[in-house]
């Protein structure tokens, strides 16, 4: 559809903007061309519904996204106002007080509400141009004998100039909505995920607008995701694509700190969605437990939040695989404490024995309390993991045979290295 700016309007205060001498200000066309434009077009605005039905005949076969639209009648009714529009400004008869621009500015508005592509919408546009002008040269012969034929040619470049800027005016305008419409989507969805965050999900209408929103079920097996923002890094990239390549629907929300994926299991496994994840990482990531649809959460966020603090690198941190990391940043406080409890002396060690044994007690945990096990690990003899263990229950003051003990010991040591990584 077109609608035909016209550079300098010259609006009479009576109505139509009429001129029946000399060249129109502005226009910058020979009299005889401004004389066909105004006549010809005078007369075309008499044949405008056979024109505007055949327009959107065109339109509709070559733009199927009108008819699955369902808007075959709107776009007749835009075709005739555009098409009128267009001829008013070529004719010289746009009312007074009428922009000739504003069938333009509020085609592109609509169709970027209604979620018509912009291609298809300025291929129909152009359409329209080309309508208008074969409409004139047609006119011209079929009831003024080729009259005009000769001045329509020499007033082209001004038609088709006055064409691409009515588009242009119609691609700021779609853009612009669109862009309106985004932000507004954006912020919308914040606003639900804030409130998801805050404990909202318990509020029945609430959850349902949420959920419609999102694009998520209310209810079902689902994860969160988080990765703080590190100095300004992305800490995920096409996480989305990820889970959808495998049959995984999520959403995923850049806030100003951090990251947040609401992932919608459905009928796949928790371990299929992280495993997805786990290529996308590029910084620290939390992921939770499986949660109870978007009533929890608020749950899911902060033990996603948790696990990803427990990271000291870039990596993803299932919260289950980490809870004794995950109790001690959550207790700041008590971190330096139970390094000085649970490893006593061995902390005040020259850096280099201190490391050693450190190493070693790590070994003997995790093969639970095995001399054996632990020296084949270190490739050392098991005399010499003997050696280092009773070192390490004199600097402790513990046994690494007692349970008590050892749960402290390894608390101390997780505690040792996250601040010493920290």
């Amino acid at each position: 559809m077109c609608t035909l700016l016209h550079s300098s309007r010259m609006l009479s205060t009576g109505g139509a903007a009429r001129h029946t001498t000399g060249v129109p200000a502005g226009r910058g066309l020979p009299p005889e061309s401004d004389e066909a434009l105004r006549v010809l077009g005078a007369a075309l605005l008499e044949e405008l519904d056979g024109l505007a039905d055949r327009l959107v005949v065109h339109v509709v076969a070559r733009e199927p996204i009108y008819s699955e639209l369902d808007m075959v009648d709107e776009l007749r009714s835009a075709a005739y106002g555009n098409l009128e529009r267009g001829v008013q400004v070529l004719a010289m008869q746009v009312p007074g007080g009428v922009d000739p621009a504003d069938t333009s500015r509020h085609t592109g508005r609509l169709r970027a509400r209604q979620g018509v592509p912009l291609e298809s919408v300025m291929r129909a546009y152009r359409l329209g141009g080309r309508f208008i002008w074969e409409a004139l040269l047609d006119l011209s012969r079929r009831r003024f004998d080729g009259r005009y034929d000769d001045a329509l040619l020499d007033a082209a470049s001004y038609v088709w100039r006055t064409n691409d800027g009515s588009s242009s005016v119609l691609v700021d305008a779609y853009r612009r909505e669109e862009l309106r419409l985004h932000t507004h989507d954006l912020s919308r969805r914040n606003i639900l995920l804030d409130g998801l965050l805050e404990g909202r999900g318990g509020d029945p209408a609430f959850l349902r607008d949420a959920a419609a929103v999102l694009g998520l079920p209310t209810s079902g097996p689902m994860l969160c995701v988080v990765a703080p923002a590190d100095a300004g890094e992305e800490s995920l990239r096409g996480a989305p694509e990820a889970l959808a390549a495998c049959g995984v629907v999520s959403t995923f929300f850049v806030r100003p700190h951090d990251e947040v994926g609401l992932v919608a299991l459905v009928n796949r496994s928790a371990r299929a969605a992280v495993d997805a994840l786990r290529p996308c990482v590029e910084g620290r990531v939390g992921v939770s437990p499986v949660i109870d649809g978007l009533a929890a959460v608020d749950t899911g966020y902060r033990m996603a939040e948790t696990a990803a603090r427990t990271l000291t690198a870039p990596g993803l941190a299932e919260l289950d695989d980490r809870l004794p990391e995950a109790l001690l940043v959550d207790s700041p406080t008590l971190m330096p404490r139970l390094v000085r409890v649970g490893l006593g002396k061995l902390m005040d060690l020259p850096a280099a024995d201190r490391q050693t044994l450190l190493e070693t007690l790590a070994e003997l945990l995790a093969c639970g309390g095995s001399p054996t096990h632990a020296a084949a690990a270190l490739f050392c003899h098991r005399n010499t993991v003997i050696y280092r263990m009773r070192r390490i229950e004199t600097a402790t003051g513990r046994s690494i045979a007692d349970p008590r003990d050892r749960l402290l010991l390894t608390l101390g040591l997780t505690a040792a290295r996250m601040h010493s990584d920290g």
